[in-house]
């Protein structure tokens, strides 16, 4: 048991340090609502990862290598992610023209735990290289661990544990930053974060578009390199 959740802990590491959506929107939500905020929207990060292990585990290989490899997937979550991200970058230019700073300071205390789990749930949910990411580990692991349940269930679950620690230490780092931001310079690390959003969501609709490009690519790179989270 030890083994299995040692064997779990870089996997931890890699999935908290690797660059995507939920990894800008955690950090401006630390910054710009504080702690509990950070924290409930990591908890829907963690909350669409364990549909994605269920999904990966009782699903077989023939149906996992089909979804992996879908460029429909790709093109589908890509146009999710980038009309989120647009629409938000529009909204947030009419509420920060139409709202006094008073006003603004006033609403970034204001959260709704509920909206901020199910924003993290749907951030995880669309990004399908997350699924690519637990698909990968269940397969190439899944061998190791003896497909045993509860090797499997302790694997994981180390994973996702030492994930969520990690990911609250980034939240505390980026709490720091909070009082020495102005409402004008969050504004702009919100528009900023509904770029990154978009560029990613164009960035899987080319990956479906052209598979064979994105197959030359990864083959050049490790596999983890593509979690993108």
């Amino acid at each position: 048991m030890i083994h299995d959740i040692l064997l779990a802990i870089p996997w931890a590491f890699l999935l908290a340090i690797s660059i995507g959506p939920g990894f800008f929107m955690l950090l401006e939500t630390s910054i710009t609502k504080g702690f509990k905020a950070a924290f409930t929207l990591d908890l829907g990060i963690v909350f669409s990862d364990i549909i994605f292990i269920l999904i990966a585990y009782f699903a077989t290989n023939q149906i996992l290598s089909q979804l992996k490899d879908n460029p429909i997937l790709y093109i589908v979550g890509g146009i999710i992610m980038s009309v989120y991200g647009l629409i938000s970058y529009i909204q947030l230019k009419k509420k920060f023209n139409e709202k006094m700073e008073d006003d603004e300071e006033e609403d970034i205390q204001k959260n709704n735990y509920l909206g901020l789990f199910f924003k993290g749930v749907f951030l995880n949910i669309i990004n399908i290289g997350v699924l690519g990411f637990w698909m990968m580990i269940i397969i190439t692991h899944g061998p190791k661990l003896e497909m045993n349940p509860l090797r499997i269930f302790i694997f994981f679950t180390a994973i996702l544990v030492f994930y969520l620690l990690i990911d609250i230490y980034k939240i505390l780092l980026a709490k720091q930053l909070k009082h020495k931001l102005t409402p004008n310079n969050i504004y702009k690390i919100k528009r900023i974060i509904s770029i990154v959003i978009l560029i990613f969501g164009v960035f899987f609709i080319l990956q479906g578009f052209f598979p064979k490009e994105k197959k030359m690519f990864t083959n050049k790179l490790l596999p983890e390199v593509s979690v993108a989270k």
